[in-house]
């Protein structure tokens, strides 16, 4: 069960990822986010016809629901700026992050535990995103940067870790369903007292009707996966879901390379064949 809610995740979130990447570069990543974590809640609603939801809730969960809300959207945020000033490949690359810190973190505060061939995953994982997100060719002149989107991505992961162990503990105490509807309930809310705060444009009427329609595939496809991780949460331990879920840079960069021809060095190539090793090993 594990497995396939892992599977899930990497599927559903690699093409969302792709996705949201190139609409992220055309629209901006605060819309594209905005609509498509709307298209998503309205689906994962839509599963309420099929499984059952919790609706009360101990007050320690309502108080960890917007909090965990506000580290998936900043999370998210910053992911999307990541691939709205950077490349798709890299950025990809650079997210996998996520995993480590969302291990590490279960490591720490909820006791759970990585086997010796784990650990090597985890690793290797750190070792090919820094091949990938380095700036390679500057080396030369020894000044050493990270490339575009690169920041921006790496404190994204950093906030996704911390969500998805939050994301833990309230599925174990509501379920996988009310988990993924509620916190996207708590993530539109932030979002829109976010844009009149911040004078944040969310209007789409400009916008053709394709790419509408594909802004609301992402929302369909990343709410998939966050009900399948959910789901995986409950059934599993997220120490094992979530290296499983995070090859969803297999998908992603498979169909940058396919269908945006982006290039890459070599270093760059073995860094990401690397990580995704790493994340192999981290399953046994």
């Amino acid at each position: 069960m594990s497995v396939l809610a892992g599977l899930g995740g990497m599927f559903g979130w690699g093409i969302s990822d792709f996705l949201a990447g190139l609409f992220s570069k055309k629209i901006g990543n605060f819309r594209t986010f905005f609509w498509s974590q709307l298209a998503g809640l309205l689906f994962a609603s839509l599963l309420i016809l099929f499984f059952a939801i919790q609706i009360q809730m101990p007050p320690f969960i309502a108080v960890l629901l917007p909090v965990a809300a506000i580290f998936y959207a900043g999370a998210y945020l910053l992911f999307y700026k990541g691939y709205e000033i950077g490349n798709i490949s890299i950025v990809s690359a650079t997210i996998n992050l996520w995993a480590v810190f969302t291990m590490l973190f279960a490591f720490i505060f909820l006791g759970q535990r990585l086997s010796g061939m784990q650990l090597l995953g985890v690793i290797m994982i750190i070792a090919g995103v820094t091949m990938v997100t380095l700036n390679w060719g500057s080396i030369k002149n020894l000044s050493i940067h990270a490339l575009k989107g690169v920041r921006e991505t790496v404190a994204a992961a950093v906030l996704f870790g911390v969500f998805w162990n939050l994301s833990d503990v309230i599925a174990a105490e509501i379920g996988w369903l009310s988990t993924t509807i509620f916190v996207k309930i708590a993530i539109i809310l932030f979002l829109l007292i976010f844009s009149l705060l911040f004078n944040r444009q969310l209007k789409m009427s400009k916008i053709t009707n394709q790419t509408k329609v594909m802004i609301a595939l992402v929302g369909v496809l990343e709410a998939s996966a966050v009900a399948c991780f959910n789901w995986g949460l409950v059934v599993g331990d997220v120490i094992l879901v979530t290296p499983i879920a995070s090859a969803l840079t297999i998908v992603t960069i498979t169909m940058a390379l396919v269908f945006l021809k982006e290039k890459i060095s070599w270093v760059q190539g073995l860094g990401i064949v690397v990580a995704i090793i790493g994340i192999i090993l981290t399953v046994f």
